[in-house]
């Protein structure tokens, strides 16, 4: 067989593969279907139990609101509270519900959950809604809502199971059943010494195949990881990733439990961390969202932006000190942009692999100063191979678009591309070091992202293009 006819068998199996791949049902479809049906309501509900709360969340806001009332009688509150924790805004939904069953809801709800709802409603409301609340979960709420936006004890939940040191196996089983009715995280179960502090973690499938006969110490892994509730979310948010747990002990500083991070926790804290790293690194304080007004938005951008307009009329100022230069050969200014923008490339590019580097390593001041200079080598042969180019199109260009000699315009070309060579590896040894200082001083690395890295090498690049421009071609070549 040739290997134009092996090649044409191969991508007939593949196409026949593609042929036989069933598509997946449309379960949001299939509820629409179900919902805005004429059947009772009794078939109704027993259908709608066999889909997911998450296929549920996602239809919700193709209904009506008669839609959404009638739906939620047939959820019941339970089915309710678990479906509202899979909406991306659900304070929208809430808006249209009664204070009492908005309450009764928020009630079900995981605490952080209600928590974040909360603090989106408007602070009238929210502390209504608080009030209705009964007693338990009103506690829990204040807790969450005791600690900093950015302490890991806002992002924990109180649904976790304890037992104590003192137990045997089965009064274990026993008090995990009993709590199991209202904390249904029970996959990792705590262990309490006899002052009630936190002692160690016990797996779910321990605890059954264990012996009735078997000491619960036994069974209890007494290193197990945990966070204070005062750690900041940059602090532990690393550690907690490397553990990969089903959940982690949130303890005050007495050691006693307070609450948990849990998986789906973690999950929502590193997005929330992701999209403030790519907020700072456009420049703003905080992220920005589709319906935020326009006056926070202006408020977020503006200072940022005057502080922008400032940096830049500093280079500028630079850029004057060099005007004697500029005029005994305006053809060089034409190429400053190309300078600066390559210069402001090489510096973002560096600055995001530096600032992966340090979200992901413990690294010491050795290693950190071997990748400053693993940098720089990049940035070395990168000024080298982009700066040649750089010579051969901008010498083309300036002979031949602004007839001037050849050895004129490939002296001007070498002057850009020396200076692009320059710029560029300073501008990897800044894009590396600012972030490590910024780091070292306990100040978030992402910020260097915006107006100091630009400004630096703004003006790296501009000093070092006038002055081997003013050295070289003005001084030596005339």
């Amino acid at each position: 067989m040739t290997e134009k006819n092996y090649d044409a068998e191969i991508e007939e199996k593949v196409e026949d593969v593609a042929e036989v791949v069933p598509t997946k049902e449309d379960y949001e479809a299939e509820l629409k279907r179900i919902i805005k049906s004429d059947a009772p309501s009794v078939v109704k509900r027993e259908q709608i139990e066999d889909y997911h709360d998450n296929d549920i969340a996602a239809v919700l806001e193709d209904l009506d609101i008669s839609e959404r009332q009638s739906l939620y009688k047939l959820l019941g509150l339970d089915r309710i509270s678990d479906v509202f924790e899979y909406l991306d805004d659900p304070e929208e939904f809430f808006e249209e519900l009664e204070p009492e069953l908005a309450a009764d809801i928020l009630e079900k709800m995981e605490p952080d959950a209600a928590v974040d709802i909360l603090d989106e409603l408007e602070e009238e409301k929210s502390e209504r809604l608080v009030e209705l609340m009964e007693d338990e979960a009103r506690e829990d709420i204040d807790l969450i809502q005791s600690y900093d936006e950015d302490e890991i004890g806002s992002k924990m939940t109180t649904n976790f199971v304890t037992v104590t040191l003192d137990l045997s196996i089965k009064e274990a089983m026993k008090t995990l059943v009993a709590q199991a009715a209202d904390n249904d995280n029970i996959t990792t179960i705590y262990v309490l010494d006899e002052e009630g502090k936190f002692y160690g973690a016990i797996d779910l499938p321990d605890l059954i195949i264990a012996r009735s006969n078997d000491e619960l110490e036994t069974l209890v892994t007494t290193s197990y990881p945990y966070v204070y509730a005062n750690e900041t979310v940059d602090e532990c948010i690393e550690d907690l990733k490397d553990y990969q747990e089903d959940s982690i002990p949130v303890l005050d500083h007495d050691k006693h439990i307070l609450g948990v991070i849990t998986s789906q926790d973690l999950v929502e804290v590193v997005d929330e961390e992701m999209g403030e790293d790519y907020a700072k690194f456009a420049g703003l304080a905080d992220e920005e969202d589709l319906n935020e007004p326009l006056g926070q938005s202006l408020k977020k951008r503006v200072p940022w932006l005057v502080t922008l307009l400032f940096l830049g009329l500093i280079v500028a100022s630079v850029t004057g000190m060099f005007e004697h230069v500029i005029h005994g050969l305006t053809v060089i200014v034409f190429f400053q942009s190309v300078i600066l923008g390559m210069s402001g490339n090489v510096g973002t590019q560096t600055l995001g692999v530096t600032i992966r580097v340090l979200m992901d390593e413990e690294l010491t001041f050795g290693q950190q100063m071997k990748f400053v200079l693993k940098e720089i080598r990049v940035g070395f042969f990168n000024g080298l191979i982009v700066g040649a180019i750089a010579m051969l199109v901008t010498g083309a260009y300036i002979h031949f678009i602004k007839g001037r000699v050849v050895a004129e315009a490939f002296a001007i070309s070498g002057c850009i591309s020396g200076a692009l060579w320059v710029a560029m590896i300073i501008s990897s040894f800044v894009g590396a070091i600012v972030p490590i200082i910024f780091s070292k001083i306990k100040v978030d690395p992402a910020v260097a992202s915006g107006p100091l890295i630009s400004t630096i090498n703004d003006l790296v690049a501009v000093v070092t293009y006038y002055s081997l421009c003013g050295v070289l071609l003005v001084n030596l070549i005339h």
